[in-house]
């Protein structure tokens, strides 16, 4: 669950799924469905993601940064989409965003990420393709 920012004085909570697939092992996919809308997926780094917990990151589309949070102790994240249609900002509590990323570090640690590429190209010389 994350907060859409509508204006300053304004939020809404919204489901959102995060989704990480070590097919594509430098991207995570965040999704979230607005009322009576078709899900919305984002696909951006999972290192933008996790450079954005602790300090603004990103210049295109995608752009991460922390802000200050309801409890002094802890931090939220905020999430800025961008397209021609239009901008959305999400905010979520850091401690789940960090929770997500430890799970994708288990199934592919970062910076291990190439082991995959090179795995796919030892497969497809031994296979003749």
């Amino acid at each position: 669950m994350m907060s859409l920012l509508v204006s300053a004085e304004l939020a809404f909570d919204t489901g959102v799924e995060l989704a990480y697939d070590p097919g594509d092992p430098l991207a995570i996919r965040l999704t979230f469905h607005l009322p009576g809308d078709p899900p919305v997926s984002w696909i951006f780094g999972r290192e933008l993601l996790l450079d954005g917990i602790t300090r603004p990151s990103g210049e295109g589309d995608v752009r991460v940064w922390p802000v200050p949070g309801p409890d002094e102790d802890f931090m939220d994240v905020c999430v800025e989409l961008r397209s021609t249609e239009g901008a959305a900002v999400l905010r979520s509590p850091a401690v789940p965003l960090i929770s997500f990323l430890g799970r994708t570090d288990r199934v592919l640690p970062m910076g291990q990420e190439h082991t995959i590429a090179d795995l796919d190209r030892e497969l497809e010389a031994i296979l003749g393709q």
